[in-house]
């Protein structure tokens, strides 16, 4: 996809600074000895009608943006600024209990595991419209019907209504999950790994359902993922993060054929091509990811960057603006000519 112009855009959720430490604990009293940083001064936006793919390792702190955004984990410091349609923009950090509420309503959640998300003890009826019931939302017959639109969305037959989860294959499940999410009419969903659990002969399916999806319900995507090629497949942008930090932000195009942050090309170099004739970009990360409860000082990449220098060790780099409008947060950004890819293996 190529980069929107984010000019003709307004934010639908502005993430500003945002901080969320989980504090360690230890001794006879519990005391507070110090901090996992899983989220050290992040800010982003997302465009309206846009999907950003937010990538990094297991362990790098994308979950838990998507946790803070829906106020599942509670901001240390920062704001997260949702634009909604009910009540105009909301500070999630912030917000009353009822605003919130409203917040809820216009932004869901499409889940990781399809098979776990799915209450074994509901029917499908009972699953997709539990949001409408939730929120008193609509008469009986009027959730079925609502019900039954959200479900031919999402290719199912309203035949399967009255049956549950446990009939249905993963791929089916997943087209559940969305399904619910859907049934208020969000205007951001937060898509965490939603195909990692699924087949790869599935995957594809999910994929260009949740395209479709986002053009004719006009859909803004919180894409979380690992995988790359599936980002590279959906996004329109890609935020790379690494214990914590946001290291860089661009165009999907931009991100794959020239990264400018070495974190950005290891992965990258990681990624097996469709090719057996093309070779890998580089070898294998080395070294092991850095501890966030303890990072090293200087630039958190540096005990595994391949182009390390002095002041990467002592000086932490700023998240700068390059003169192409995108994002990095490394000294040399600049100067570093790293190789990417045109098109990585898709599931």
């Amino acid at each position: 996809m190529n980069q929107r112009n984010e000019d003709q855009k307004s934010a639908l959720l502005d993430i500003r600074n945002l901080k969320v430490h989980f504090p360690i604990t230890g001794g006879l009293l519990s005391r507070v000895r110090g901090n996992v940083r899983a989220v050290d001064d992040l800010s982003l936006e997302i465009y309206e009608g846009e999907t950003l793919g937010l990538v990094g390792e297991s362990g790098c702190g994308k979950t838990t943006v998507g946790r803070a955004v829906m106020g599942a984990v509670d901001a240390t410091d920062g704001d997260i600024r949702f634009r909604t349609r009910m009540a105009g923009e909301i500070s999630i950090v912030d917000a009353s209990r009822a605003d919130r509420k409203i917040a809820w309503q216009e932004m869901q959640l499409i889940f990781q595991d399809p098979f776990a998300s799915l209450n074994p003890r509901m029917t499908i009826l009972e699953i997709v419209s539990d949001p409408l019931r939730v929120n008193k939302l609509g008469s009986g017959r009027e959730r079925r019907e609502r019900v039954t639109e959200m479900l031919g969305r999402v290719g199912l037959s309203t035949e399967i209504l009255g049956r549950y989860p446990h009939a249905f294959s993963g791929g089916q499940r997943q087209r559940i999950g969305i399904a619910r999410a859907l049934i208020m009419n969000p205007a951001l969903l937060i898509a965490d790994e939603p195909v990692s659990a699924l087949d790869v002969s599935v995957q594809a399916q999910i994929l260009n359902l949740m395209k479709e999806l986002q053009e004719e319900l006009s859909l803004t995507y919180l894409f979380i993922s690992h995988d790359l090629s599936v980002v590279q497949h959906v996004s329109h942008r890609v935020a790379v993060m690494y214990v914590g930090q946001l290291v860089e932000l661009g165009s999907t195009e931009e991100i794959f054929t020239q990264p400018k942050h070495p974190y950005t090309q290891a992965l990258l170099s990681s990624v097996p091509m469709p090719d057996p004739g093309v070779k890998m970009l580089g070898g294998a990360l080395k070294g092991e990811v850095a501890d966030p409860a303890n990072p090293p000082g200087g630039c958190y990449f540096n005990p595994r960057c391949p182009f390390v220098k002095d002041v990467c060790r002592t000086t932490a780099p700023p998240l700068k603006q390059l003169e192409s409008g995108r994002l990095s947060r490394c000294h040399f950004a600049e100067e570093l000519d790293m190789e990417g890819v045109t098109e990585l293996a898709q599931s």
